[in-house]
């Protein structure tokens, strides 16, 4: 259990990151990353499973890339749900999954070091 809520503060706080980094992502303040955090990990959990079956022929052809729009799409879905989380468009979306993506992956590999075992 503490290793979930560990992760889901990290990635919290990478959401603040993102925003920081990136100008066309805003999140207002670090209650509002969590709520985001937490519906981006329900979007890509419920939701992210569906549409990669539904555009394999597309991802196929593409070679793997088209999973950076359905990436994109989650991010931007996430932001029109809440209040909290706001991103400019569907480009804006993009560069932030790929930096919210790149640190969930360093949080990963920081939790497992943390919490071996788990």
């Amino acid at each position: 259990m503490t290793k979930v809520l560990v992760r889901w503060l990290l990635l919290a706080g990478a959401l603040l990151l993102v925003a920081h980094l990136y100008p066309g992502v805003v999140v207002k303040s670090f209650t509002s990353a969590l709520i985001a955090a937490l519906v981006l990990g329900l979007l890509n959990t419920l939701l992210r499973p569906i549409l990669v079956l539904l555009t394999l022929p597309v991802t196929v052809l593409s070679l793997g890339l088209f999973l950076f729009v359905i990436n994109a799409l989650m991010f931007w879905a996430a932001a029109s749900v809440l209040d909290g989380l706001a991103v400019t468009g569907f480009w804006a979306a993009l560069v932030g999954s790929l930096i919210y993506s790149l640190c969930g992956m360093v949080i990963d590999v920081v939790i497992e070091r943390l919490f071996p075992g788990e």
